[in-house]
């Protein structure tokens, strides 16, 4: 009986892991092809313009594990590809404070905002986290998924 508390621990941890990773609500297939739509953003670090320019909006909490495997790989692709125009926009629907005291701990070298009202991802129909999305110079998005998944050559046609 004294594993049972483990026992229910290690089940939340992996439930907690599978329900945050990146997914579309039901009967959405994909965003692929839509656009942006205007969004009142709270900026929390280098607030961007994405008008007219590529960029990746990439939806987070920072209570999400797979989130937090995803910041690194999205700061790397920042570094590689930001002096040939790429954006990169993090949203949260968390507090300002909780994703300023976040960031101190593990640094996000791109854009980070707040949609306290997580309309951007209710549009989209997006009901876990990590969801990146690649938008092109006009406002459309050419691919979704886990950031992770992400490949430089999907960046490389935005940037054309």
């Amino acid at each position: 009986m004294k594993f049972r508390p483990l026992l229910l621990l290690a089940a939340l941890v992996s439930l907690l892991s599978v329900s945050c990773f990146g997914s579309l609500g039901d009967g959405a297939t994909t965003n692929v092809g839509k656009s942006v739509p205007a969004a009142q953003l709270q900026y929390v670090a280098n607030q961007a313009d994405t008008t007219g320019k590529p960029y990746i909006l990439e939806f987070w909490a920072t209570w999400c594990p797979p989130c937090r495997k995803s910041i690194p790989h999205l700061n790397q692709v920042f570094a590689k590809f930001k002096d040939r125009g790429l954006l990169i926009v993090g949203v949260s629907d968390e507090e300002p404070a909780v994703v300023k005291d976040f960031m101190k701990k593990m640094p996000m070298n791109y854009t980070v905002a707040i949609d306290s009202t997580n309309a951007l991802g209710t549009a989209f129909g997006i009901r876990g986290i990590p969801h990146a999305m690649v938008v092109d110079k006009t406002g459309k998005i050419v691919w979704e998924g886990h950031p992770l998944e992400l490949e430089d050559s999907v960046v490389e046609k935005v940037l054309k």
